[in-house]
């Protein structure tokens, strides 16, 4: 008999117990953050990876994402707010130091580029797992085109402490904590952040414009605005990085992925890797005798699928994201939703982290039922309209197919919100969770304090080009971060990092013994179903 599902006020008075919320003390967080490397002059740079910065394969904190020229920084996850961002720091300002007259794109939406070959794919080295990664990218490159893998985000990672969930399920559901019952806390909290995901390209969103270079040549139906010498913006755009031109992919919406269970979440995602695709099939084989991908299915592997959140498992060496959840269930959550902020050298802010803390919680504490495929269209449907057009006075969104203004949706959630972030903030002896919630309330009451709207009052008001703007930005805080003290992590603490992680990529390529051919087949032979 199933258990009739508590109410969010009682979840509510669940959460404030103080068994439970003593524990809200222990959340961690994790950073990543992408960041393209350009020339004084704004322009891609085209120089690989430099060796100061370490070995993109096996360095903990920097690495590079699809291109040579697009850094990934990397924070382990921590408890304190002020650590993981000062942590952040570091490694920003190491990385300056070393990379001679190059600076770091402060946006999410490409500078100029000229044409996609002059996005450089990421090198990892000789070995078999460092040739799949850059396999990996050139399937991306022919499959989508490389404009698209030039974008930049920042992925927000999130966990709740295991005595959370031990005190929190028995309180709830009279169910004790393992790895299946925290799996399923953690997928009730991703299906509540995919009903209300709206609401965080509305608050963060910081690309309403972009460079005219990024969609030459490309179909939109888009109603782009100019400006300058070559800028396009759509008026109440909040993210056009989430938008259909961005980090989206048509191939993928039939692909049915379930997120109301970790097995059929799991299952969804290895059909997705095992269904041919007859579109991608005209990259089968080799042509020249290079492969131009890793196999003709609709999604290469698992991290191909783009999605505004997923559950996540820390992974042994190659084993697929998938096993490791079967295996572990889901260690904490990986939110994908946020633009790079623009106003902040290291491209995120300490409110986010508080106010994303909250928000999360609330996602955890409000009622969660199981979601079909009209109710999950429904959250795609809201998300595309906010981000193409989030700050129009007239937008309306959809509730359970009712029509709702997104103000007056987004202020019952603020008001719900505000209960939990009095928990957090009692819980750790703060008031960081209700201003933070304040600050972002203001964006819901005034659409010109977002960081969309920021954006384009700069550019409009001046009427200079995005790329103008980023390269100002990018300049300032190259300086900022130079001049910036080492708080974690120093300057030879970091070198110490880059030359360990040479090492390692050395003997990982020295411990190969067999073909790459024979890697791939051993890879992909093992039964997705296992």
């Amino acid at each position: 008999m199933q258990v009739k599902q508590k109410s969010f006020a009682e979840r509510l008075n669940v959460l404030r117990d103080q068994a439970v919320s003593q524990t809200l003390t222990g959340i961690r967080h994790g950073v990543e953050r992408e960041t393209l490397r350009i020339n004084p002059d704004g322009g891609l740079a085209q120089s690989p990876h430099q060796e100061a910065l370490g070995a993109a394969l096996t360095h903990e904190f920097i690495t590079t994402d699809f291109s040579e020229s697009l850094l990934e920084f990397i924070t382990p996850p921590e408890v304190s707010v002020k650590k993981t961002i000062a942590q952040l720091n570091d490694v920003h300002k190491f990385t300056v130091s070393n990379i001679g007259d190059e600076r770091l794109w402060p946006m999410s939406m490409p500078c100029f580029i000229e044409n996609q070959d002059a996005i450089p794919i990421a090198n990892f080295g000789s070995s078999n797992v460092g040739k799949m990664k850059t396999l990996y990218r050139v399937g991306l490159k022919n499959r989508y085109g490389s404009m698209m893998q030039a974008i930049s985000g920042v992925h927000f990672n999130f966990s709740l402490p295991d005595e959370f969930w031990q005190q929190w399920l028995e309180k709830t559901s009279a169910e004790n904590a393992d790895k299946d019952t925290i799996s399923a806390g953690y997928f009730a909290l991703i299906r509540n952040y995919r009903r209300f995901c709206w609401l965080i390209p509305y608050l963060y969103g910081s690309s309403p414009a972009i460079c005219s270079s990024f969609i030459k040549g490309k179909e939109t139906n888009l109603p782009f605005k100019k400006l300058g010498k070559g800028t396009y913006y759509l008026p109440y755009a909040t993210s056009l990085r989430m938008s259909d031109l961005g980090y989206t992919n048509s191939a993928q919406s039939g692909l049915n992925i379930c997120y109301n269970k970790v097995d059929t979440y799991i299952a969804s995602l290895r059909a997705a890797i095992s269904q041919p695709s007859t579109v991608f099939q005209k990259y089968a084989g080799k042509k020249q005798g290079e492969y131009q991908q890793l196999n003709a299915n609709v999604l290469q592997i698992e991290n191909e699928l783009y999605s505004p959140i997923r559950p996540k498992q820390p992974t042994l060496p190659l084993e697929k994201p998938s096993e490791a959840l079967d295996q572990r269930g889901v260690s904490y959550i990986e939110v994908r939703a946020l633009d790079v902020n623009p106003f902040s050298a290291i491209g995120i802010e300490e409110n986010q982290f508080y106010f994303l803390d909250v928000f999360l919680l609330y996602c955890v504490t409000h009622p969660s039922a199981m979601m079909d495929a009209q109710q999950y269209n429904e959250t795609e449907v809201n998300l595309r309209a906010v981000v193409d057009h989030g700050r129009d006075p007239e937008i309306m969104l959809l509730n359970e197919q009712q029509s709702i203004s997104l103000t007056a949706w987004a202020l019952q959630l603020f008001s719900d919100m505000q209960q939990v972030a009095l928990v957090l903030d009692q819980a750790n002896d703060t008031t960081h969770y209700s201003t933070a919630l304040e600050l972002e309330k203001q964006k819901i009451l005034d659409p010109s304090l977002t960081p969309s709207a920021k954006v384009l009052q700069r550019l409009i008001s001046q009427q200079c080009d995005n790329g103008t703007l980023g390269l100002m930005l990018a300049e300032d805080y190259k300086q900022q971060l130079i001049d910036s003290d080492y708080e974690f992590m120093n300057a030879e603490d970091l070198a110490e990092h880059a030359r360990l992680s040479i090492e390692k990529q050395r003997v990982i390529e020295q411990q190969d013994n067999i073909s790459f051919d024979d890697f791939l087949s051993s890879y992909f032979s093992v039964s997705e179903t296992d």
